[in-house]
């Protein structure tokens, strides 16, 4: 890949994100990081320049949910959401919330309630009247996935949403799902650390004609080789110090499994990230389905390497040296699988 200026600059394509969905940039951002998971978020002024400059070179998918910082996340993007209201498609997610009397505890809704309840407070804390594309962010398997997305369907009607997005669902869930009401995308994890959903929901996605938005492409920035063992090298404050993948002795495995990737990035000129976020776009080509992955950072370096990405086309002998990669990772995604669809194929 050059490393001309061309490269850095020149806008990404355009990819329309599920059938009769909105034309997007082929590459989005997620905002979580600027305010909330990954340790203090102090420079906002860089994370402000980093929203403008993600849109200069046509990141036009903005990522959030109402979750992220009990609704800073929402409140931080704001202003430029509002500012360039017609030029980016906003997503934003419901069902996660704190448990008042733990706030170290998640709790997970589905109702018809505090959908309602949801809806409104983002739309206040966003500063939009709509919103583009509204996602169910966990499965409360306690409620008919039917029941939600009716729900869901009634703030379409109303205005309040365009589109309607499911994030970790099942392949049964998501049909059943869009018996309901058209269902756009589908956000999940995917990288070449986790590749789940390849065995039934990217299948049901491409038969259903839903897009897919991986999200931590970069494997919450292990990938990039940023950091090997997250409880000795990240801040107190961090969330990946509890996940199992990036602590002990799965941390040191983990680490040796990113070789071929440093390998194929020296020969290209490119970096770790670029040759992970390369592999996750061209499952499109792969799988024959909109693939528009949303990695997070607070830094315009970063957003430029990464849009970078999607001018690296892997080969086929680079891409079988990354195949056997998440067959031997060590650790689940979560410490806590039970709400991962894996747990309920």
């Amino acid at each position: 890949m050059s490393d001309s200026k061309s490269d850095r600059t020149e806008k990404i394509q355009k990819v329309a994100l599920g059938a009769g969905g909105p034309e997007v940039g082929i590459q989005g951002l997620g905002c979580m990081g600027m305010s909330f998971a990954y340790g203090p978020t102090d420079d906002v002024d860089e994370a402000r320049a980093t929203l403008e400059r993600a849109l200069e070179l046509g990141v036009t998918l903005y990522d959030t949910a109402d979750v992220y910082g009990s609704g800073a996340n929402e409140e931080f993007i704001s202003p430029f959401v509002r500012a360039h209201r017609d030029e980016i498609v906003l997503a934003t997610k419901f069902s996660l919330g704190l448990d008042p009397a733990d706030p170290a505890r998640r709790i997970i809704r589905n109702d018809r309630p505090y959908l309602r309840q949801c809806v409104e407070a983002s739309l206040r804390r966003l500063g939009v009247d709509e919103i583009d594309l509204y996602y169910m962010h966990r499965r409360d398997v306690g409620v008919p996935i039917e029941e939600t997305v009716g729900a869901m369907a009634e703030l379409v009607t109303e205005g309040k949403v365009k589109y309607l997005g499911l994030s970790e669902v099942t392949a049964g869930e998501l049909r059943a799902a869009q018996g309901v009401h058209p269902i756009t995308a589908v956000q999940s994890e995917w990288s070449l650390f986790s590749r789940d959903i390849e065995r039934h929901v990217v299948p049901a996605a491409v038969e259903l004609g839903v897009g897919l938005v991986p999200y931590s492409p970069l494997g919450r920035g292990f990938l990039t080789g940023s950091f090997v063992h997250a409880d000795r090298e990240l801040s107190a404050d961090d969330f990946r110090r509890a996940q199992p993948r990036f602590t002990g002795s799965n941390a040191s495995a983990n680490a040796a499994l990113l070789e071929p990737v440093r390998k194929i990035a020296e020969g290209r000129g490119a970096t770790l990230g670029q040759v992970a976020l390369a592999w996750v776009q061209q499952r499109a080509a792969v799988h024959g389905v909109a693939v528009v992955p949303i990695p997070g950072t607070r830094r315009r370096s970063r957003v430029e390497e990464n849009t970078g990405a999607t001018h690296l086309i892997l080969t086929a002998s680079e891409l079988e040296l990354l195949e056997p990669i998440a067959g031997q990772v060590a650790g689940g995604r979560y410490a806590d699988m039970s709400v991962t669809p894996e747990s309920r194929e």
